[in-house]
């Protein structure tokens, strides 16, 4: 379970970044200051993609554990 959770958390965590990212840089305001607000969203993305990618490869292989 630990190679799937491996393996969409680099997914998951480059999807968020993206989504962040985007974010970022659509709103005006954030997009002023973008070399600031960028490296945080990239923090960011990969450390909520980590709990993320556990909870789903727990569904994908529930007999894993």
């Amino acid at each position: 379970m630990l190679k799937v959770a491996m393996v969409l958390w680099i997914i998951g965590g480059a999807t968020l970044t993206g989504m962040m990212v985007v974010a970022i840089l659509a709103v005006p305001s954030l997009a002023e200051h973008a070399m600031e607000w960028i490296p945080r969203a990239v923090a960011a993305g990969f450390v909520l993609a980590m709990p993320v990618s556990y909870l789903v490869a727990r569904q994908i292989a529930p007999t894993a554990r």
